[in-house]
């Protein structure tokens, strides 16, 4: 994920929403932000784990992912309903949990107003596991990181520290997280935290 010649003191690892690579979809209906893959430059057939996020200005069907597990939240707009094969349809909007499906299933979304922007977190089945909390962040709060890859996206404006290392997090910035860290903020900040393990 991050230079293999970074500094050993150096505790956190930021990727800025500015360096995102920008792709289109696997069928072709939009674009979609890269914030992060493994192993690093994968393409879509090929990545064991991939956290990207999307603009989507119509309804239609989903790509489809063979033996990709997913988790969708809603970051911009209004939301959209997600008719999921052997589901009751549901509606997603940014106050919503994020929500986890097979990739490889038939989904088709309906926007309810308007264009969306979601965030799309997606781990190869039998390899790699994942969990999203969204989160609220006000004062200051200690978190830990786990097995595996911890990343937090943040929504607002929020600082993290790490030991003598802090940065502070813009909208739509990560970071990578490898040790304890407290998160900060002088008023209440969205964010998304994800957990990434092998399985």
């Amino acid at each position: 994920m991050h230079d293999p010649q970074t500094p050993p003191h150096r505790q956190l690892h930021i990727q800025r929403a500015r360096d995102y690579r920008r792709m289109p979809w696997k069928n072709g209906g939009g674009e979609t932000v890269e914030i992060a893959v493994f192993p690093p430059e994968a393409d879509l057939s090929a990545f064991g784990w991939r956290i990207s996020m999307a603009t989507v200005a119509s309804d239609g069907p989903f790509s489809v992912f063979a033996g990709i597990d997913r988790t969708l939240s809603i970051l911009e707009g209004e939301g959209m309903e997600l008719d999921i094969t052997g589901r009751k349809p549901v509606v997603l909007t940014k106050t919503s949990q994020p929500l986890a499906f097979p990739a490889d299933v038939a989904t088709s979304a309906r926007l309810v107003s308007g264009t969306i922007v979601d965030l799309n977190i997606m781990t190869r089945r039998g390899q790699w596991a994942h969990r999203v909390e969204r989160r609220v962040f006000e004062g200051d709060h200690p978190l830990d990181a786990e097995g595996g890859m911890t990343m937090l996206l943040s929504l607002g404006n929020l600082r993290i520290d790490s030991g003598e290392h802090g940065e502070e997090l813009a909208r739509l910035d990560c970071a990578i997280i490898e040790r304890p860290c407290r998160i900060s903020s002088d008023m209440p900040a969205e964010a998304y935290l994800i957990r990434i393990s092998p399985v």
